[in-house]
């Protein structure tokens, strides 16, 4: 049986290195949110310093495991085999919850996720044993701390609370001190800001980052013998005076006398704190458990005494971590940090959310989201009525943004906050992190940074009228997520606890398999979904200020649509053809992606047109009638793929031979016009888009003549209403795609060479 256990620590080790890099990519956004959000330096140095944090943390973290191993449970009360258990319950479950939120790009807390799995596992087993023995559900609290799991949830509410509002107060009053000129202001204002804020952040490094390891109980001998102890514990008063004392003065010839930008050293300094905090303190969520089996299975394998008679008091004693197993640690999370796409699109949800520019919303408005923005816009209203016009004026004018002017560089994107909400982001997560610990109050570090972005961002006014709906749903969402992991993780550790514990050897096999199976499945269908992506090739907003500039600009964009239309309209007649429900459902799904992004460059309009010269007004025109023949070849896209999909999912006749042989032909002709159409436009040849042009009449009478030949068979031999409103409906459809394709090209044609008109319109102006 010792086989089985050393086999378990095996995989209990896998498990550790596949949690680290889940579990990096969901925390990254804790402290590199803030840093890439304001663009105020390259993303590589951001990555070095978060490197730093990280693999210095790691090293500190030895004395953050206790929870692991007796936060939760009492060891004492459970032998060696149930343990063991435990800890495989824990690290399978841990692997899957994380990876899900990963891939579907959302942030969550991998602290309370790891506490809810101790629990949830630790309570199965516990009722388990006290089954066995005969017991009540009561005897539950000799096993369970049941007290601490209450603390973490009160925790968890308070944190979200608390963390919203401080963040939407520091942020309004420091915005109402610095306005959106904090630049021109004298350079002590800007000084004493970065002392506050470099203080606050320094204190939560010694307080969160190592307050917790040996380091920080060391006592220190100074002048005339005089021994302090537990210096850093202890001395608070005389640490934030010293800091706050020497941060102003080197903050204030940092601005003033060497002319750097005080703001962007916050901000690094804010950024190192947050993941030296990270991994110091969360490095036990992902291998306190492994680590705590192992060191089990080393005092358990010398004892001598069956694993189901060993009990595992040991645990409650403090045992130090090797460092060099820190030490491998903390390289895995810098390798993850570096390399994983999923870390990059949680950060990016929690970016979107607090940004000032206009983003691709993610998030459809609820019910919920509508009424905390009408009542947040009543509250407003209130408040403005009983404050003075001229006060409101003024106040108005320090949370004005000034224009920014937009670089005619297609790598260039707006800043999504400035860098005084970021510096306001990491000190006030600083602040409250630094006081929960000193009080000892459990929290989540990516629930006070998430919350603290989003209390800013509204006090900001990053959430106007445009948008607020969009980004208070996102937030809904994500804290509904969060309360999902609690809940999810605490029932999913509970089933595999009692799972295992039916047969070890066999669940265990089992439920390995299954967990490698769903990470690689997750794995596999992202890399698919990304190679689509690059495939189809997305469709990206013009920059030119010039029309033919865009003319050669969106070429990419026509190239693209085209070759996406030509499949949608051949899947949808393929699908129809062969009754093919999921083939046409997916369709459904491409058609939608498609107009999306139609949408999203026509809601960028704007912008395109702020950026054109006087000279250039012609460009807009001729982009926004471009877009418009786009959205009508999508909508007409739309329609025949709801009502091909309409007709076989309720079950209707099939259309007919003859029907369905008429609609290849269409479908041959038009996929020959896309071909040729995709061709002209990957190699810029506008010219050849007069002989495509002259195809025009040809098409249009093909299409005609179906029409003509179905009106006969109605009269003679057609006996299925529904099979002939589908046929007639996919006809004219299929006329009006053909006719904005038409349109589409001849805006093109006449752009390019104004002075060339095509045959085909000479024919028609001369009828």
């Amino acid at each position: 049986m010792e086989n089985i256990y050393l086999l378990m620590i095996v995989a209990l080790a896998v498990l550790a290195i596949a949690d680290l890099v889940v579990g990096v990519s969901n925390d990254a956004v804790n402290f590199l949110n803030s840093a890439i959000g304001s663009k105020v330096v390259s993303f590589k140095t951001i990555m070095l310093v978060a490197s730093l944090g990280v693999a210095i943390g790691a090293i500190f973290s030895s004395g953050m495991m206790e929870v692991a191993r007796k936060g939760i449970f009492n060891p004492g009360e459970f032998m060696f085999s149930e343990i063991m258990i435990i800890f495989m319950a824990v690290m399978i479950t841990d692997i899957l919850l994380l990876d899900f939120f990963n891939t579907i790009g959302m942030p969550t807390s991998t602290t309370v996720s790891i506490v809810f799995e101790l629990l949830g596992a630790s309570v199965a087993i516990a009722l388990i044993k006290i089954g066995h023995d005969g017991g009540s559900f009561a005897d539950l609290t000799t096993y369970i701390n049941t007290s601490k799991a209450t603390q973490i949830i009160v925790g968890i509410l308070l944190s979200v609370v608390i963390a919203f509002s401080v963040g939407a107060l520091v942020q309004w009053v420091t915005r109402l001190l610095l306005s959106y000129n904090f630049e021109k202001k004298a350079k002590w204002i800007g000084a004493l800001f970065g002392g506050f804020a470099i203080t606050a952040i320094s204190y939560f490094i010694f307080l969160k980052g190592i307050g917790g390891t040996a380091f920080a109980k060391e006592s220190f001998s100074i002048l005339g013998g005089l021994t302090i102890s537990h210096f850093i514990e202890n001395q608070v008063f005389v640490i934030l005076l010293i800091s706050l004392l020497l941060w102003t003065a080197v903050s204030y010839i940092y601005s003033a006398v060497l002319k750097f930008d005080i703001y962007k050293l916050i901000i690094l300094i804010g950024t190192f704190a947050l993941a030296l905090a990270f991994a110091g303190n969360d490095l036990v969520n992902f291998i306190g458990v492994p680590i705590a089996a192992w060191q089990s299975y080393q005092v358990w394998s010398v004892s001598g005494v069956p694993a189901d008679q060993f009990d595992m008091s040991v645990l409650s004693e403090a045992v130090q971590t090797p460092t060099l197993m820190l030490f491998v640690a903390g390289m895995i999370m810098v390798a993850t940090l570096w390399f994983s796409s999923k870390a990059k699109a949680v950060v990016k949800t929690s970016i979107d959310l607090s940004s000032s520019q206009s983003t691709k919303e993610r998030f459809q408005p609820n019910f919920l989201s509508r009424g905390f923005v009408r009542g947040a816009v009543g509250i407003s209203e209130v408040f403005n009525y009983f404050i003075p016009s001229k006060t409101k004026e003024k106040i108005d004018r320090r949370f004005e943004k000034p224009t920014i002017e937009l670089k005619r560089d297609k790598t260039f994107e707006l800043p999504a906050f400035d860098v005084v909400r970021a510096a306001v982001n990491l000190m006030v997560a600083s602040v409250l992190i630094s006081i929960a610990t000193s009080m000892k109050l459990p929290l989540s570090t990516t629930y006070v940074t998430f919350m603290v972005a989003m209390g800013s961002s509204l006090a900001d006014k990053a959430w106007g009228a445009e948008s607020a709906v969009y980004r208070v749903a996102g937030v809904l969402n994500v804290i509904g997520g969060w309360f999902f992991t609690a809940l999810i993780a605490f029932i999913s550790a509970a089933t595999i606890a009692y799972l295992i514990n039916l047969h070890v050897p066999s669940m265990l096999a089992i439920l390995l398999l299954l967990a490698v199976i769903l990470l690689a499945r997750n794995y596999l269908s992202i890399n698919k979904k990304n190679k689509e992506l690059k495939a189809e090739g997305q469709l990206l907003r013009a920059e030119s200020s010039s029309i033919q500039g865009v003319i050669h600009e969106s070429a990419h964009n026509i190239s693209n649509a085209i070759r996406r239309v030509d499949k949608i309209y051949s899947n949808a007649i393929n699908g129809l053809s062969k009754q093919d429900l999921i083939a046409l459902k997916q369709n459904k799904k491409q058609v939608e992606k498609l107009g999306n992004e139609i949408d999203e460059l026509r809601d960028n309009i704007f912008y395109f047109i702020k950026n054109l010269d006087e000279s250039s007004i012609a460009a807009s025109n001729f982009y926004i009638n471009i877009l418009g023949y786009l959205q009508d070849i999508s909508q007409s896209l739309e329609y025949i793929s709801k009502v091909s999909y309409k007709h076989v999912n309720n079950n209707h006749k099939k259309l007919k031979f003859n029907q369905i042989k008429e609609l290849k032909q269409i479908d041959k002709s038009l996929e020959e016009l896309f071909k040729n159409t995709r061709i002209a436009f990957e190699k810029s040849s506008f010219e050849e888009i007069g002989n495509i042009l002259s195809t025009k009449k040809t098409l249009f009478n093909e299409i005609t003549d179906k029409i003509q030949k179905q009106v006969e068979r109605t009269r003679t031999e057609e006996v299925s209403p529904k099979n002939t409103t589908l046929y007639f409906s996919l006809l004219l459809e299929t006329k009006d795609l053909l006719t904005a394709t038409m349109n589409l090209l001849e805006e093109y044609y006449l752009a390019h060479d104004g002075t060339q008109i095509p045959k085909i319109l000479k024919q028609e102006e001369e009828e």
